[in-house]
C-alpha cells in the first residue's frame, strides 16, 4: 500500500528557498550576537543598542567585578603567604608568647578611647598577628620558663581597649588598594571613609585561618561609613579601585577594638 499523505516533489521547497531561510537565520542570529549577546556579556556595542537597551552597563559591570575578584584572589593569596611566620628561637618564643598574654590580659578590661594625639604610630604598636599566635599554640614551651603576668591591682586604672588610626591614599585611573584591620572573632570598629575628586568601587571582606567572608560591594560609590564586625579571627577590611580618569584621594578612618591596621597592596 501506498502513503497517499508523502509531500510531492512540487511541495517541497526549492533550494533557492532553502538558502534564502538559512540566511535570514544566519543574519538573525548575527544581528541579536552584536546587539545583545555582546553588549550585556562582554561590554561589547559596536552598534550602540546594547546602550540604548542598557545592557552594555551589564556587560561592564560584569567585567569589572570578573577583574576585581581575580584581584582580590590574588592578594589574598600574597597575604595568606606573607602571614605564615619563620621558625623562631626559643627566647624569640617565649618574648611572643609575654606579649600575647598581656595583650590578652587587656582585653579582659574596658578602657577610654584614646585621643588623636595619643594615638601611637603603626610602627609603635605591637605587631602581634594571627600567625604568631598560632606559631605559638604550636610549639609547646615549658610552663615554668614562660614569664608571670603580674595582677593588676584592684584601684589601678583600667587600661583601655581599642585604638584609632586615619590614612589617606591616592589613587591614580585604575589603581587599587587594600586596608585590612587584625581582629578576633566579634571584634567590632566603626569606619568611615571618604574619596575627594571621584568614585570608587570597593568590597569589604575578610579571611583568615582558611576562611574567607565577603560584607559588601558597591560601585562608583563617593564614601562609606558603619561599623565592622568580624565573623572570624583574621584580617578583615576592605578593597578600593578607582574606575574614573583622574587621580582621587581615599581617607579612611577607623576606631575599635582591632589589634592592627596595616596596608596589604
Amino acid at each position: 500500500m501506498y502513503n497517499t499523505d508523502l509531500p510531492s516533489r512540487a511541495d517541497l521547497p526549492t533550494s533557492a528557498q532553502l538558502k534564502r531561510s538559512t540566511m535570514i537565520a544566519a543574519l538573525t542570529a548575527f544581528a541579536l550576537l552584536i546587539t545583545v549577546v555582546m553588549p550585556s556579556e562582554y561590554a561589547i556595542d559596536p552598534t550602540g543598542v546594547g546602550r540604548f537597551l542598557g545592557l552594555t552597563e551589564m556587560g561592564e559591570i560584569k567585567t569589572q567585578l570578573a577583574a576585581e575578584a581575580a584581584v582580590d584572589e590574588t592578594s589574598s593569596g600574597k597575604a595568606t603567604a606573607a602571614s605564615l611566620p619563620k621558625t623562631a628561637a626559643p627566647e624569640e618564643l617565649i618574648a611572643r608568647m609575654d606579649r600575647i598574654e598581656n595583650l590578652l590580659v587587656g582585653l579582659t578590661a574596658e578602657r577610654p578611647a584614646l585621643s588623636p594625639s595619643q594615638t601611637a604610630s603603626p610602627a609603635a604598636q605591637d605587631d602581634v598577628t594571627v600567625g604568631e599566635i598560632a606559631l605559638a599554640e604550636a610549639v609547646p614551651i615549658d610552663p615554668s620558663a614562660a614569664p608571670q603576668v603580674a595582677e593588676v591591682p584592684a584601684e589601678a586604672p583600667a587600661p583601655t581597649i581599642g585604638r584609632r588610626d586615619e590614612m589617606s591614599f591616592t589613587l591614580t585611573p585604575g589603581q587599587g588598594i587594600e586596608v585590612k584591620l587584625v581582629m578576633r572573632q566579634g571584634a567590632k570598629a566603626n569606619f568611615a571613609w571618604t574619596v575627594d575628586g571621584g568614585v570608587v568601587n570597593f568590597d569589604a571582606h575578610g579571611d583568615g585561618g582558611g576562611q574567607s567572608v565577603s560584607y559588601e560591594k558597591g560601585r562608583s560609590v563617593p564614601s562609606g561609613e558603619g561599623v565592622l564586625e568580624a565573623a572570624f579571627d583574621g584580617n578583615h577590611g576592605w578593597f578600593w579601585r578607582n574606575r574614573g580618569d583622574s587621580d582621587v584621594t581615599l581617607t579612611i578612618q577607623t576606631e575599635g577594638d582591632y589589634i592592627d591596621i596595616k596596608r596589604m597592596i
